[in-house]
Order: structure tokens, then sequence, then C-alpha cells
């Protein structure tokens, strides 16, 4: 089989327009438009609109599709896609997350220009309740093949370790439509040596081989070790497919007893959960922003991630067997209920089947795929007919695929209000207890927001365990949404359950993770959210000036503003409560709450536990009263500005590994020193940045992977402190073979466009992406500013074998 991909030279028409524009896939065609306070999407979609859309691409097909199948693949386009070739309809989807191909060979002719257009209908919104993007946001690829290959997705992977030696199990399922005697052969490298090799021959659909690999190296988040496959499918001699892919040898297996086991080690999640939004580049999905995400996630201390609420992309999966992280691959948000008036609610039924398909033949590979789940917060599933719904679902997983969990995240505070519903307990409002039924996740998450109690007492409630009882005996894993409530009662109640935290706050990071060490049937958590993303507007922001704000922020909120990372990969002080808790802080780390905010009240959110950032650079608010926080696992700790203390403070797990100190604002240093039994044995620094120039940093060769390289836009320091107090406007220009594929900020309210050229940095910051078009030569990125002068960089092309671009980068001049 020859696969290609299929991404350049596209065109699109907006509905708006007359002329068709040149454009590269993977494309967010809503990115781009413009944002306003009565659109449809509301803060769901962060106030973009919808709309439909017409790409198309002229091809000429040559010799080499002569007797072979055509076929174009998906791997995503959001949504309500028909595709076309040469205005005869071929295929599409409903689905905007569902993988499909569509077979063009019975209609093509050699050396005959064909048109292959894709309308898309995303102009009904809100259907989701995030940024969905609109188009074609994932890669399309071409694949000429035998009438006798290997079927897409069709290879299964399993493994069973006897000691050191791994026994892997391969299925393959084959397209034989003449039942021909298929000669099938496997191998197996390691750094291209053989490790195993061995054969089977069959004149049906499948073929099952089994190779022994002794003293293995066995894949893990924490030593993500990888084989090449390659299948070989002969007739007669005479090749017909071969097909390779990466794949780790690794086992998965959990108990009551001994928790999540990989490879017989005991794991515990340190998860984040994570949208498919890549920030400034819409929704388009590139393999450099998916490593990226995932390199910044793992380097913080995280092990694992939850696809919210969507399958993953190919690319992000693929980051996570390249660098060690562990999934969980989610299949759905709204079952047949609606979430948002026009979501995929109405389909349901007719397509989980498929939707679940889709997702198993591309993740049954990877390794990084530990687990599935069915579904997100759905009110469906304290229904009989819901919990019908879900156990054929995890019915079928199993089916599909044995070798992995399954699992489905409850809201637990929303499985008390059903279960209350259910009983006529009168702890609650008769009126409320009649709505409990049809509370969406978005009514649970404003009325969570609003009375913070409910987050810990509701869970507690005998209604919860009324609603989930049942539920959960049909997965492998019952999944808790804001459940750290039950982690001890149900490990008493139900000892044969094993639980995750599919979702938990911020705050609740350390206290779940020492739960999790200690009850074995509490395999870790997913904190909501590692890391940020487009709509849900402003469910995580802080009001200041204000006692009390809606849970969903009026325009221009863009962010959900409930990320540890923002937008951009910055974090948060969040994440070093995280490490604190992990034991993955070498010294104290300092967070300041910023002072250029509005004083007074504030009206917090409880999905944002501190909105403290680490910097000591607040020009003009000198002598201004400052609230620190330290993160640290040591027993104590002391904060000094200048030199003089503001004395010690217990800090470590006897005090949630967070100390607050209050004092003055000035310019120079404020330091952090760790003690424990007394002794001072670490300490930390923040400074005051000096007088701040553009800096351009083009990120390292790691993230230059595919045709996007990120940049990042810097108010520094000459020592690279970066001046969060500092603001200003950057224009960008680029000379050379190459776009601006996404260029903004980590704003979380803005009216600015990540498709402009010119972008307001945040806390000192900005980031860019550049896209390569596919020809030569040199890059030359220049930016400019109001007050904190001009920067260049040069990027240079390197040697590339595949259809995509590749850069080494040298720093230019400042001034």
């Amino acid at each position: 089989m020859a696969t290609a991909p299929f991404t350049r030279g596209w065109e699109l028409r907006r509905e708006r327009d007359v002329e068709y524009t040149r454009v590269d896939l993977p494309h967010d065609a809503m990115i781009g438009e413009r944002r306003s306070a009565g659109e449809s999407s509301w803060a769901h979609g962060a106030y973009f609109p919808g709309g439909t859309y017409r790409y198309r691409k002229v091809w000429t097909p040559g010799s080499e599709i002569t007797g072979k199948e055509v076929a174009l693949r998906f791997e995503g386009i959001y949504r309500r896609s028909r595709v076309m070739l040469d205005g005869r309809a071929v295929g599409g989807s409903p689905s905007g997350y569902r993988e499909f191909e569509v077979r063009l060979d019975p209609h093509l002719r050699e050396g005959v220009e064909h048109t292959i257009e894709v309308a898309v209908d995303n102009a009904q919104t809100p259907n989701a309740r995030w940024y969905t993007g609109s188009g074609i946001y994932r890669p399309v690829w071409l694949e000429v093949r035998d009438r006798v290959h290997l079927v897409e997705g069709g290879l299964a992977v399993r493994t069973r370790l006897a000691g050191s030696t791994a026994i892997v199990e391969i299925d393959a399922a084959i397209a034989n439509p003449d039942g021909e005697s298929v000669d099938v052969v496997v191998t197996l490298r390691r750094d291209r040596d053989v490790v195993g090799e061995r054969g089977a021959v069959t004149g049906g659909a499948t073929a099952a081989v089994d190779l022994s690999v002794p003293d293995a190296a066995v894949w893990s988040a924490e030593s993500p070790s990888l084989y090449d496959l390659e299948v070989v499918l002969s007739v007669d001699g005479v090749e017909r497919d071969r097909t390779s892919r990466r794949i780790g040898l690794r086992t998965v297996v959990a108990d009551t007893r001994r928790g999540l086991l990989v490879n017989g080690t005991s794991v515990i999640l340190r998860g984040a959960n994570i949208h498919h939004d890549s920030g400034v580049l819409g929704a388009a999905t590139f393999p450099a922003a998916e490593r990226r995400r995932i390199r910044i996630l793992k380097d913080a201390g995280f092990n694992a991630i939850r696809s919210a609420h969507n399958p993953a992309s190919r690319a992000l999966l693929d980051a996570c067997d390249e660098l060690g992280m562990y999934v969980m691959d989610e299949a759905f948000d709204g079952w047949y209920d609606h979430k948002t008036e026009h979501d995929d609610a109405d389909l349901f039924e007719d397509s989980w089947r498929d939707d679940l398909g889709s997702m198993v033949a591309k993740d049954r590979c990877h390794p990084s795929v530990i687990m599935y789940s069915v579904g997100n917060e759905n009110g469906e599933a304290f229904s009989p007919r819901g919990r019908r719904t879900a156990a054929a679902m995890a019915a079928e997983l199993r089916r599909l695929d044995p070798s992995r969990l399954t699992t489905i995240g409850v809201n637990l505070v929303g499985a008390a209000f059903a279960g209350l519903a259910k009983s006529h307990e009168k702890e609650l409002d008769e009126r409320v207890a009649k709505a409990a039924p049809d509370m969406t996740s978005t009514a649970l998450n404003v009325i969570s927001n609003r009375f913070g109690f409910l987050m810990s007492r509701f869970p507690k409630l005998r209604g919860a365990d009324r609603a989930t009882s049942e539920l959960f005996t049909h997965f492998d894993v019952a999944g808790y949404n804001y459940g750290t409530a039950r982690y001890e009662i149900d490990a008493v109640a139900h000892p044969d359950r094993l639980v995750i935290g599919t979702e938990t706050m911020p705050g609740d990071l350390a206290r779940n993770y020492a739960l999790s060490k200690r009850l074995p049937t509490v395999i870790g958590d997913f904190v909501w959210a590692g890391w940020d993303y487009m709509g849900e507007a402003g469910g995580g922001a802080w009001a200041y000036g204000t006692r009390t704000a809606p849970f969903l922020k009026p325009y221009p909120q863009l962010t959900s503003q409930m990320g540890i990372f923002d937008i951009t990969g910055v974090p948060g002080a969040a994440i070093r409560l995280a490490q604190a808790a992990w034991g993955m802080l070498a010294a104290p780390a300092i967070a300041v709450r910023p002072l250029d905010v509005t004083p007074g009240p504030i009206a917090r959110s409880s999905w944002r536990s501190t909105d403290a950032i680490e910097s000591w650079s607040w020009a003009g608010h000198e002598g201004e009263r400052v609230e620190i926080e330290i993160y640290s696992d040591d027993d104590e700790v002391e904060v000094l500005i200048e030199g003089r203390s503001l004395g010690r403070v217990v800090a470590g797990e006897t005090n949630g590994f967070l100390a607050r100190f209050r004092g003055y604002f000035e310019r120079g240093t404020i330091e952090a020193i760790g003690y424990r039994e007394g002794r001072g044995v670490s300490r930390s620094q923040l400074r005051t940045a000096g007088p701040a120039r553009l800096r351009l940093i083009a990120e390292s060769e790691l993230e230059i992977v595919g045709d996007v390289v990120f940049v990042r836009l810097e108010l520094a320091d000459d020592d690279g402190v970066v001046d969060a107090a500092a603001s200003d406007t950057i224009v960008v220009r680029v000379d050379g073979p190459a776009v601006v594929a996404g260029f903004g900020s980590g704003a979380p309210a803005t009216e600015e466009s990540f498709t402009d050229l010119v972008h307001s940095t945040y806390r000192g910051r900005a980031l860019l992406a550049l896209r390569s078009t596919g020809d030569t030569g040199a890059v030359t990125l220049t930016a400019s500013t109001r007050t904190h002068g001009d920067a260049r960089l040069t990027l240079s092309p390197l040697d590339s074998s595949r259809d995509l671009r590749v850069f080494a980068y040298s720093e230019g001049s400042h001034s």
C-alpha cells in the first residue's frame, strides 16, 4: 500500500465568498472568522460563528492507479461533511471526530484531471460545549493499494510477558476479495535489528501470528521503548502489500488489591484533561503542536492524559507513544440527550457503534492507549435505557479490543441529584429533584461553581451510590468526576470497584494523589484541565472587583481559563502544587498574586485554585501589599525580600504543600528557603526584570516535527527574565517559503485574531507558529514592537525525506 499526504494545493470558499482561496490541510476554517457577542455559539464556542464551507482540489492521477484501489482517508472533518468527485457524491461523515475513507478508483481515469470537493456544514451552533473549529482540521491521506491489502486499522497487537520474554500476538485483517492464498510475513525490529520474524498463510480475511521476543524492552511512560513492526502480504511470491507501524510491547492489568499495573509495575496516573484545539492554531492538528503539548505536560510531571471529550488524533497518540504518556481515549461527550441545541444527540443511537469502531481501529496499535471511555457526564446513564446503552458500549469495546480497560466519566454531583430525585428523599427542594434528570454538564458546572460545598458533600449522599451502583458494574474502572469525597467511602462500600478520578479540581491534586497512594482501589486522577482551551469561556476565570459573576463570561472572553497551562504552554502556580505533592520539586516554588488587577472583592471559580504567577516584576506597584504563595514539600519555608525575612511558615503535606506570606513589593529579589528538620536544604528566587527588549526564541529541534515551527516572543531582560507586567503590540513579517499559521498569546479575553500579523503580548509573552509552504529556502521572521525594539530570526531548511519541511534556526540581531 502506498500512502501519501494529500494536504497541499487545496482551495476554500466560504458561503459568503465568490472566489476560492488557496489553503493547505489541515485547516481550521473557523479560527479566521471574526468573533462577536451576538454569535449563537455563545460562550460554548468562544463567540465564534459557524458556517458552511467548500474545499476543492484538482488532481491528475498517473499510471500508479491502474488496477489499484484508490481511496482518500480523512482523519477528521468538522462537521456534516460530503465528499464529491467530479460532482458525484462518494462519501462523507456526519460526525466531526470520526475517521472515514472514500473510494475514488471506480470513477478515476489515468491522466485525466479530476476535481475533489468537500462540503462542510457547521452552520448550526452551538453543537458542542467548547471550541470545535470547522473544516478539514485533521490530515488527509491518499491510499493506492492492491486488491489484496492490510485493512486500514486492521492490525491488533497484544503482549504477554513471561519473565523477560514478550509474547507478541499480532492479528491482521486482510482485504482478500477472491479468497487467494496469501502469505503473511511479520517482522519485528528494534534499532533496525530483526528481533522476531514469522509467517502464516491464509485464504480468508484474517491472519494471526505470535512472535517471541527475548529480553524485550517493554514500553511504559517512564521508558517508552518502541519497535518497528512490518507486515508483508504476498500471493504466489508476488508482493501485494507492505505496511509498517511503530509499536510498544507492554501489558496493562488492574485489580483492587494491586491497583494499576503496567508490565507488572504499579502505576498511579498523574493525569491531565485536554481538549483538541491547539491554541493559536485553532483546531488544526499538526504533529509539532501535539508533540509540543505532550512534552510540556510530561516535563511538568504528568504521566497521563484524557482526551476530553472526543477521540484523540493520530498525531497526539504518536507523540504519547514516543515521549511516554498514558492515554484514556474518550469517545463521546453527549449521548442521545442534547447537551447543546445542535449537537449529535439525534444521530447517537445509529452511529455509536461506527464511532467506537473507528476509535478502536485507530488506537489498538498504540501502546500509550491503556483505557477507553464511552462518555462524560451523561445524565442518561442514570436511567434504565442509559445503563443498557452503557453496557452495550462496554461490551462492544471488549469485543473490538479486549486488551484495554474500559470506563465512563460520571459527575457524582449529578448522580446525587439523580439519586435523590429517584428516591424522593427530602434533602433537595422538590423542584430541583424534578429537574435533576435533565441537568446538563453545563448546568451542573454552574450549580457547583455557585455552591462549592456540593463538590464535597453531595457525592457522599446515598443517592449518588444508588444512581451509579449498577452502571459501574459494566466497566473495568469507575470514572468519578469531582468524586474525591467518595474515594474512602467506596473503598469500604465497594472493595471490588476500581476508581479513577476522570475530572478533579486543581486544588485537590495533593489530596487525590495521597489517596491514590494509600488506597489500591484508586489508580489516580485527571485534573480539569491540564491545558487551557477555547470555549466554555471563562469557566475558570476570576472576576475582580465584584463578589458575583456568571460561570461563563461574556464576550470578549475567549478561553476557559481552567487550564494549569495556558493555550501557549505557560504554566500557572497550580502546577507547583502538583509537583510538590508528587515529590518533584527540587526547591520551593515562588508564586505571586498579580498586582495589576482591580483591587477589592473577587468572584472566584471552583476550577481555578489560584491566580498567582511566577513573577517578581510589577513595575508601578512599588510599596503595595503583595500576597506570596510558596509551594514546597519541605517541613517549613522562609521568605526573604531583598534579604529581609518575612518569617518561617509550615509547609509540606501537613499544610497542603502551600505556605502563604504577605509583604510589600519592591524591586529586586524575593527568595524562598526550604527547611527540613530545622536545616535549610534548598532555596529558590525570583528577580525583577531589568530593561526588557523583544526576544525571539525558536523552540528546540525536538519540537520541529512536521511542518510547523513554534517561536516564543518574549519581553525579557538580558538575562532572559520575562517582565510579566510589560505589554506591547508586536507586528511580524515572514520572508521566505513559510507563512504564519497562528500568532497570539495566552490572554483569556481578547478581540484580537490568531490569523492576524499583529498581536499584543500577555504577561510579557506571545507565541507564533510558522508553517512551511513546501518550497525550499531560508525563512526570516522579523518582529517589531512599539517600545521594546525589533528582533529577527532566520530558519534554514534541513533535508527531509517527507513531504514536510524541517528547519534549523539561528538567532538574528536585536535592536
